[in-house]
């Protein structure tokens, strides 16, 4: 498989899961089964719960922020991510995370504000730097293991002062560049688990171990632990992208956010072809503050091609 259907099937399967999981968003573990039994039957961009059908969140609308910065700035220009997330928060955007609103909103400095955050509430290990990594992952992953893992963390700790936000991204990061070399993400784990901070490596070894289920988590999947978790338990325990992402999608929970890191690494590993046409046709991703502009498909596409150099 051509690197290019790897990198943007890893783009576009991200925005397939948020947009797929939007409607299911705080359901019960089995939702999605019940309302479409069937795979591949179609009618799952079905929207709801104020999102119109093929409707991606906020977690792939950061995630094309963080993609034009880099391309706009020609490498990562920190601040410059920080006013863009700021200039999108300010537009009101149907959804944004109570954590990242308020790093945004703050009034702190862009190098400051997570921290602020953190010190006060003594909690910051949300998903919500892990939901928009795919873009960055993609970008970053021909600069080798060192650059890619130390990228995520640094965009991670725009919004999340706590290292086990962005030691998630970071393995996340280091994931999909694997995959992109055209290798097994889950043979690469124990060697990727090195490279975690001590602090945290014990956490992750868990929710990433071969005989880890959902179940088993001591956090909802809003967290960053189990969310990660989640995404590699139904990479793992599945054969296809579509069924990697049914798995994801019936956990219940954070559906949007566990089904597009899902569909990052599903993405990754089966390539574009893979990602169902019926879930391509109707995904589309508005940017708040940003002139009205929508991305549909072949913006996506193009966009990880773009990053990929």
């Amino acid at each position: 498989m051509k690197r290019t259907q790897r990198t943007a099937g890893a783009i576009v399967g991200a925005a397939v899961g948020d947009a797929l999981g939007a409607p299911f968003e705080f359901g019960p573990p089995g939702a999605f089964s019940a309302r479409f039994p069937a795979p591949g039957a179609g009618g799952e961009m079905c929207g709801g719960g104020g999102w119109d059908p093929g409707e991606a969140t906020d977690d792939t609308q950061m995630a094309v922020l963080v993609a034009e910065s880099l391309l706009e700035r020609g490498g990562l220009d920190l601040p410059d991510v920080f006013a863009r997330f700021q200039r999108w928060a300010a537009a009101e955007p149907k959804d944004i995370g109570l954590q990242t609103e308020d790093v945004l909103t703050n009034g702190a400095s862009w190098d400051l504000a997570a921290a602020v955050h953190f010190q006060v509430n003594q909690k910051a290990a949300g998903n919500g730097s892990l939901m928009r990594a795919s873009t960055s992952a993609v970008h970053f992953a021909a600069a080798g293991q060192a650059a890619t893992m130390d990228a995520a963390r640094r965009i991670a700790a725009l919004t999340h002062g706590d290292r086990a936000a962005w030691e998630g991204t970071a393995i996340f990061h280091e994931l999909v560049r694997v995959t992109l070399d055209g290798a097994d993400p889950l043979a690469a784990l124990p060697g990727v688990l090195d490279l975690v901070h001590p602090g945290h490596r014990e956490r992750y070894a868990v929710v990433l171990a071969p005989d880890w289920h959902p179940e088993r988590a001591t956090e909802f999947n809003g967290a960053v632990w189990p969310c990660l978790g989640s995404a590699v338990w139904a990479l793992r325990t599945t054969t296809g992208f579509e069924d990697a992402l049914r798995a994801a999608l019936d956990l219940g929970g954070d559906t949007d956010t566990v089904a597009a890191v899902t569909g990052g690494l599903a993405g990754a590993a089966y390539g574009l072809d893979a990602i169902p046409e019926r879930w391509t046709r109707p995904l589309h991703v508005p940017l708040p503050g940003f002139d009205g502009r929508v991305l549909r498909l072949a913006e996506l596409v193009r966009l990880a091609r773009r990053l990929e150099g």
